[in-house]
């Protein structure tokens, strides 16, 4: 039976750098996961990863370890913030849960419980670690607070709600602000999605995505999603969209993003 493993799963994912807690480790380690790593909702046959199988967020870490650390495929955000959840405790980080809702292609955003992630507790400041959203974001932690920061060109910022939500933004070279998702700074337990799919039964399906395809990874300077048939490239803070009406060239970028040559 496959246990998991630190020593394997910082070999998979490629991280050569020290097991001392640190910011600068963590955010290495955040990268190497999400270039390691592509999110992928295709790869399990229940109802197309649907309300059903989001509705238990409580992973059976080995087998996910195994499908994903030793079998090579990709995750879901439960999947992989929990993998990532388990390495950091491994490592000794103060781990966190958070939930987020997330913004939507109509625009609107999702239920609160529709995306699960993580915060780390280090040198008196919390971090949003976050290796499990589908669209283009932050490939290191972000550190919460109200001044923007810029990774690989793209600027983020953190901005207070009235209604006591958080909203991340972000915006690529050439653009405005664009939200990511919304969260409460306010720590979870894996029992609070309990009640999930009555919550995400409320939201018509394609305000959720549920049954679109999407893909993503990470590379040195960038990330690269697909979600449906829109193709998103960004690279050193320069974002490029197209829809991919040939089937051809959906195949070759399905693979392109599955298998990491970006």
């Amino acid at each position: 039976m496959t246990v998991f493993s630190t020593d394997k799963y910082l070999a998979r994912i490629g991280y050569q750098g020290t097991r001392e807690l640190s910011v600068a480790n963590l955010r290495e380690i955040q990268k190497r996961h999400l270039i390691a790593i592509p999110f992928d909702n295709t790869l399990n046959a229940d109802a197309d990863r649907g309300v059903e199988v989001l509705d238990d967020v409580a992973i059976d870490e080995d087998a996910v370890f195994a499908a994903v650390v030793e079998g090579g495929r990709g995750g879901v955000c439960y999947e992989l913030n929990g993998l990532m959840r388990r390495l950091l405790t491994e490592l000794g980080y103060e781990v966190r849960i958070l939930a987020a809702s997330v913004l939507q292609v109509n625009g609107n955003f999702g239920p609160d419980l529709e995306h699960i992630f993580n915060c780390v507790l280090i040198d008196g400041e919390t971090y949003l670690v976050d290796v499990g959203l589908a669209g283009p974001s932050f490939l290191e932690p972000l550190r919460v607070t109200d001044e923007e920061q810029t990774q690989y060109g793209v600027d983020y910022r953190i901005v207070d709600q009235q209604d006591g939500y958080r909203l991340v933004q972000r915006r690529p070279q050439g653009t405005d602000w664009s939200p990511l998702y919304k969260f409460r700074l306010e720590y979870r337990e894996l029992a609070d999605w309990s009640g999930l799919v009555e919550a995400l039964a409320a939201f018509p399906l394609e305000e959720v995505l549920l049954g679109t395809r999407i893909h993503s990874r990470a590379f040195e300077t960038g990330q690269m999603v697909l979600i449906g048939k829109r193709y998103v490239r960004v690279e050193d803070g320069k974002e490029e969209v197209k829809v991919l009406a040939n089937p051809q060239r959906f195949k070759e970028v399905v693979d392109l993003v599955l298998n990491g040559q970006g």
